[in-house]
C-alpha cells in the first residue's frame, strides 16, 4: 500500500501515517538478467518461522484421521520405513491432500500479494475483484454444460479467469488499470458472475447441481496425486515469473510517474503481473474450487509481521500455504466427526478479518 489508500467507494482516504522504514538489507543476492534479491533481517526471520510452522502443520496433518498415527511413525514412513498399510495411509491418502493444500495456499497468497500491490489497495485480492469467481464460472461451464475430465475442468477454470481479467482490464483501463477502478469494476464483475454461476446450477440436473455446489464451497476432500502434479508444475513456472517481476512491481508501488522515470513501462508490467496472478488463481481454483480470503489475508498479515516495504511475495506464498493447511485441519477436526469443506472455514475467518479491516479504515477516516 502507498501512503494514500483508495477505498472501494471511490473516495480517497487521507494520507496514512508513513510505514516504519524497512530494516537495512542483510544481503543482496545477484540474480540473472541484472536482478537482485534483497534480504531483510526481520523478513528473513519471519520467513524462517513460517517455514517452521509449515513443517509442524504438515507433520500434524499427516498424523490426523480415522487412523491416528504418532509423529514418529509418520517420519518413519517418510524416510522409507513403516508397514504397507501405514505407507498407503500416509502417502496415498493424506500426503496428496496436504500437498494440494500447501500448493493452493501458496498460489493464492502469492496472487493476493500481486493484485494488492497492483491495485495499491488491501481489498485488491482475486476473490474480491472477481478473478476467482471468473475461474469458477469457467469450471462450472465445463462441469454442467460441456462435460469432461479433470483436465478439461482445469482448462475451463484457466479460460474463465483469463476472460474475466480481460473484461476487468478493459472496463477499468481509463487512464490505466490502477487504484480503486480495478477494485470497483472487479466487485461489479464478481457480482454478475456469481449470479451467472447460480443460474448455471439452477438449470442443471439435481446430481450435477449437487456436485457443482460442493465444488463451489472449496474443498480438499479426495484430492490425489492427479491434483498435486499439475498444481506443482503451474507453481514451478509462475513463482519464478512473479519473483522476477517483483523489482518493477516495487517501483510501481511508488507511483507510475516515479516508475517511468526509473525506466519501468508501467502498463505492460502491470498487465504481465495481472496475467501471472490470474494464472495462479485459476490453477488454485481448478485444483480445489474457489477458496475465499486466503489471498486477502496472507499478504496483509505478512506485511504486518515483517514491517518491510514492497509486495513481500515469497512471505505471502509461505504464509498462504500455512493458513490453508491449518484451516484444513480446523475444518476436519472442529466439528468431528462432521468434516466441513475448507472453504467454509476460510470464509468465516476471512469474513471476520474483512469486517475488522473495513471497520479499522472507517475509524481511521472518522478520526476515532
Amino acid at each position: 500500500m502507498n501512503s494514500t489508500d483508495v477505498h472501494p467507494t471511490g473516495t480517497t482516504a487521507q494520507p496514512a501515517a508513513a510505514a516504519p522504514p524497512g530494516p537495512v538489507p542483510l544481503a543482496a543476492v545477484r540474480l540473472p538478467r541484472g536482478y537482485s534479491l534483497r534480504l531483510h533481517p526481520r523478513a528473513a526471520t519471519v520467513c524462517l518461522l513460517v517455514l517452521a510452522a509449515l513443517a509442524g502443520v504438515s507433520v500434524w496433518t499427516l498424523t490426523l484421521g480415522d487412523f491416528p498415527m504418532p509423529a514418529s511413525t509418520v517420519v518413519d514412513v517418510l524416510t522409507g520405513g513403516g508397514t504397507r498399510g501405514e505407507h498407503y495411509i500416509v502417502m496415498e491418502l493424506r500426503m496428496p491432500r496436504l500437498l494440494t493444500a500447501l500448493l493452493v495456499g501458496a498460489s493464492l497468497g502469492l496472487a493476493g500479494a500481486l493484485f494488492q500491490a497492483v491495485a495499491r489497495n488491501p481489498l485488491g485480492s482475486p476473490d474480491v475483484i472477481g478473478f476467482t469467481v471468473g475461474s469458477a464460472t469457467g469450471a462450472l461451464t465445463v462441469i454442467l454444460l460441456i462435460g469432461g475430465s479433470a483436465a478439461a475442468v482445469a482448462g475451463g477454470a484457466v479460460a474463465g479467469g483469463l476472460a474475466t481479467s480481460v473484461l476487468v482490464h478493459l472496463l477499468s483501463r481509463r487512464g490505466g488499470t490502477q487504484g480503486y477502478r480495478l477494485v470497483l469494476v472487479g466487485i461489479g464483475v464478481s457480482s454478475l458472475l456469481s449470479s451467472l454461476n447460480a443460474y448455471l446450477i439452477a438449470r442443471a440436473s439435481f446430481g450435477d447441481a449437487q456436485s457443482a455446489a460442493v465444488w463451489l464451497t472449496g474443498s480438499l476432500n479426495a484430492r490425489g496425486w492427479e491434483h498435486v502434479v499439475p498444481m506443482a508444475a503451474a507453481l514451478a513456472v509462475l513463482l519464478p515469473a512473479a519473483l522476477l517481476l517483483g523489482r518493477p512491481l516495487r517501483m510501481l508501488e511508488m507511483g507510475d510517474d516515479a516508475a517511468c522515470s526509473l525506466g519501468v513501462r508501467a502498463e505492460p508490467v502491470r498487465i504481465g503481473l495481472v496475467l501471472v496472478g490470474v494464472a495462479l488463481t485459476a490453477a488454485a481454483t481448478a485444483a480445489s474450487g474457489p477458496i475465499p480470503f486466503v489471498a486477502l489475508v496472507a499478504p496483509q498479515a505478512v506485511r504486518r509481521l515483517t514491517r518491510a516495504t514492497g509486495p513481500n511475495l515469497l512471505g505471502s506464498a509461505l504464509l498462504g500455504a500455512v493458513l490453508l493447511a491449518a484451516s484444513d485441519i480446523a475444518a476436519q477436526r472442529l466439528l468431528a466427526p462432521t468434516q466441513l469443506p475448507v472453504g467454509v472455514f476460510t470464509g468465516v475467518v476471512g469474513g471476520g478479518y474483512l469486517i475488522w479491516l473495513i471497520a479499522g479504515r472507517w475509524r481511521g477516516r472518522a478520526g476515532l
